[in-house]
């Protein structure tokens, strides 16, 4: 029986990575889905029989690639997002299995068909993989950001200037583009998706719900169990927090 680890924030995606999986015929078990880079280091620090994994690379509280600073990975990894066809080909090039979301079931059968094929000498130190090679690569068509996103009003279109957001904002399955007026504006992508539209220096990814601007963050404070709580104008009707194993890479994006 092979058993994988899902590693993945979207539910929805959870749901059919399992019912993907549960189609390919195979005899396999899904230990886990998990959501963001603290629980998957208390998990695979703690389970040795992971046979397979599935990374989404963009987690609810930061990058999958945080993981590896924080554990040793030692089974295979099948990495699942949203990125453009340049970076699949590069993935492919460095034998590095790659699926484009939507996944679909004729690739993930030949992902886990390519699993299957390797020996167990490819499964260990010959197959470690290059984490910082595969941030570069992931780069490579990232100098291209967007400069404006458009939205939909009824029977008009309206665009809005980067310059003007304040923050992206997920809300029942739909992404709300907020302008520093305040004004909400539905877009036509992922917060995942986003990754690769936004500049890194000048907008970050604080949880599954927000993707923000430097300058809509109004307040930082210390909250329990080493969290921080982020003040953000306009200001937001819930809270906004950053997970304990987010915070460090945070500060740094703030301190640049």
């Amino acid at each position: 029986m092979m058993k994988v680890l899902i590693i993945e924030d979207e539910p929805h995606a959870q749901y059919e990575l399992q019912r993907l999986l549960a189609e390919t015929g195979k005899d396999i078990e899904v230990l886990a889905c998990i959501d963001s880079v603290e629980e998957a280091v208390d998990y695979i620090n703690t389970t040795s029989d992971i046979d397979l994994m599935l990374f989404d690379i963009q987690l609810s509280d930061g990058l999958s690639f945080e993981i590896f600073n924080h554990t040793k990975v030692k089974a295979p990894i099948i990495f699942t997002t949203a990125y453009d066809e340049y970076a699949i080909r590069a993935f492919k090039v460095n034998s590095i299995d790659y699926l484009l979301k939507p996944v679909k079931q004729e690739d993930l059968n030949a992902a886990l068909d390519k699993y299957e094929s390797l020996n167990e000498a490819s499964k260990t130190e010959d197959s470690v993989i290059n984490i910082h090679q595969i941030q570069q690569l992931l780069s490579l068509n990232q100098n291209k950001y967007k400069s404006r996103f458009l939205s939909r009003l009824g029977d008009q279109i309206k665009h809005i200037g980067i310059e003007e957001i304040a923050y992206f904002t997920a809300e029942d399955n739909e992404v709300l583009l907020v302008n520093k007026d305040g004004n909400r504006y539905f877009i036509n992508h992922s917060l995942d998706h986003l990754t690769s539209l936004l500049n890194p220096n000048s907008f970050y990814r604080i949880n599954r719900s927000y993707f923000v601007h430097l300058s809509a963050i109004n307040k930082i404070s210390k909250y329990f169990n080493s969290r921080l709580l982020i003040e953000l104008e306009p200001k937001t009707e819930d809270q906004v927090l950053i997970s304990r194993a987010k915070v460090n890479d945070f500060l740094n994006w703030m301190d640049k």
